[in-house]
């Protein structure tokens, strides 16, 4: 009975459409673990580009997140298997990984290619946290490593461009860096009213007010320090960098869609800012005397922020459905996003 057992993979075969894969339960080889899914979180950002397929030819866009695509990066799981040469202590363990939305996936603690630059690990989950928060670990795993880069100071100021998830624990843990004002920029009320309840934090929707006049009024005439870009939206881009003050930083820690015109010398050049770029990989491969903040650091760092209590994550999940009901999860999102925060998918019962 139990050969008889088909994991079940979740994968777009064409854009905008979402379906179940059925294959045999993979098999660990050396250096593997076996691991049974038990949630998965859906990215409102990076799996709904791709399910949409808003992208342009010849993007690296194109060249990863083209269908058919396998979705997910965010997978909570214990391990039931393991290879050739795999420690014991492993079995049992709760992991979490960056494999996708499956019953059942397969982990190598072997790193090779991009890999070996620390993105790939698997990490244990302590006890203390449940599986409905760790699966949101490579979200503030991405957050931290832009806050890092943005080398954020003590008492500047930062705003903070599009508020799902990223965005939201982007204002989070500016808080804990010291930053203040934080300005949180949307056109979503419902995402705006998740912020942090707090008088470092300054709620605007762009479609109702002037952000740049609402900095000014809260940083006492000063523009920003620091910008961080999480809209995903490139024609912005001109619009963030004339917030920030002479030799300001603007962060893109988002994955922009499209190319666009930006003015160089007037955005750029002239004022001697700095544009960031802070994608998850430019996390270092290893622990270095200026930098010691890996990928699994950051991912550690979370689990203790939330094991003891420290970072509050209320409001940050949207709905927790049954992983049968992810084709229709897909279609809710992409007739409205803006509404959504974290999806989680419960894989409990999947055989």
């Amino acid at each position: 009975m139990e050969n008889m057992k088909k994991n079940a993979i979740l994968y777009f075969p064409k854009v905008r459409e979402a379906a179940f894969k059925k294959t045999e339960i993979p098999m660990p080889e050396a250096g593997e673990l076996l691991i049974k899914t038990s949630r998965t979180l859906i990215s409102t950002g990076t799996e709904m580009t791709a399910y949409c397929g808003e992208f342009e030819p010849g993007t690296t866009w194109e060249k990863h997140f083209s269908c058919p695509y396998y979705p997910g990066y965010n997978n909570i799981g214990t391990v039931i298997g393991l290879g050739e040469g795999v420690e014991n202590e492993w079995l049992g363990q709760r992991v979490a990984t960056n494999c996708v939305h499956a019953a059942y996936v397969i982990k190598s603690l072997h790193n090779s290619g991009t890999q070996a630059k620390g993105k790939s690990e698997c990490h244990p989950v302590p006890d203390p946290v449940s599986d409905d928060d760790a699966v949101f670990f490579t979200i503030p795993q991405i957050v931290m490593n832009g806050i890092r880069t943005s080398k954020i100071q003590w008492g500047e100021c930062a705003v903070v461009y599009g508020l799902g998830l990223l965005g939201q624990f982007a204002v989070r843990f500016l808080l804990e860096a010291g930053a203040y004002p934080v300005i949180g920029v949307d056109p979503s009320e419902h995402r705006l009213e998740l912020l942090p309840d707090s008088p470092l934090v300054v709620r605007v929707n762009p479609m109702k007010e002037n952000v740049e006049e609402i900095l000014l009024l809260a940083n006492s005439g000063r523009k920003a320090d620091v910008v961080i870009e999480l809209t995903g939206n490139a024609s912005l881009l001109q619009k963030e960098a004339s917030l920030l003050r002479e030799k300001g930083r603007l962060v893109i820690l988002s994955s922009p869609k499209h190319a666009v015109e930006f003015d160089f010398q007037d955005f750029c050049a002239w004022p001697s800012i700095s544009i960031i770029g802070a994608h998850n990989f430019s996390h270092p491969d290893y622990p270095q005397a200026d930098n010691p903040w890996t990928a699994r650091r950051h991912v550690d760092m979370f689990f203790d922020l939330v094991r003891l209590g420290v970072l509050d994550m209320k409001g940050l999940v949207s709905r927790k459905l049954n992983w049968k009901d992810a084709p229709d999860a897909y279609k809710m999102l992409d007739r409205n996003r803006g509404a959504e925060m974290g999806i989680i998918l419960d894989w409990s019962d999947a055989e």
